[in-house]
């Protein structure tokens, strides 16, 4: 079950660094657009119901800034999923199960509300919505790590691994607030 989200939060991660290097949010999708609307010569793209204008294809250069510690907290993201999921397989006793059902609970909370916080960094991007899918992929991952640090599975809490990734979310989650604190002041 851990592994499966592991995987997935690691394939979202892939696809956004993917469209932040090529700078192409879409990688190629709208090329199918164009290609199954070729016929309509007659017609301007903008005057199509539905058709992307520019800027909804490209990323702002503030757009840019605030997907790095996106990026970032999702890196932490697919961290903490696999320092979770290592921790159960290494600590896990079967006689516990209950701790280990709500670690799983919540660790297969974090991969949506990774799609949700990735959904939300595609153009045109609003800014307050990705200051939310942060909010929300942050509680989601403090709540696992709080969980995970209660458990039998992390055996030394106070010298474990789980300080250093709580700083940080907290890290990223506060570059964000900086950069979308406009935003809010509208």
């Amino acid at each position: 079950m851990l592994t499966k989200s592991v995987d997935l939060v690691k394939d979202a991660h892939e696809e956004m660094e993917q469209a932040m290097e090529e700078c192409d949010p879409y990688s190629g999708l709208l090329n199918d657009y164009e290609e199954d609307n070729s016929n309509n010569h007659s017609v301007e793209e903008g005057d199509i119901l539905g058709s992307p204008n520019n800027q909804d294809l490209y990323w702002s250069e503030e757009d840019q800034e605030l997907i790095i510690p996106c990026l970032a907290l999702v890196r932490a993201s697919k961290a903490c999923l696999k320092k979770i999921r290592i921790s159960v397989a290494e600590n896990g006793k079967k006689d516990q199960v209950a701790q280990l059902d709500d670690i799983v609970d919540i660790s297969d909370e974090i991969s949506p509300s990774v799609d949700d916080l990735a959904l939300s960094m595609y153009p045109p991007v609003c800014h307050l919505t990705v200051r939310i899918s942060s909010a929300k992929l942050v509680s989601v991952l403090k709540k696992a790590l709080e969980i995970t640090k209660a458990s039998h599975v992390t055996p030394q809490p106070e010298d474990s691994w789980i300080p250093l990734l709580i700083n940080a979310i907290d890290h990223c989650m506060n570059r964000i607030k900086e950069l979308t604190q406009n935003e809010l002041e509208l």
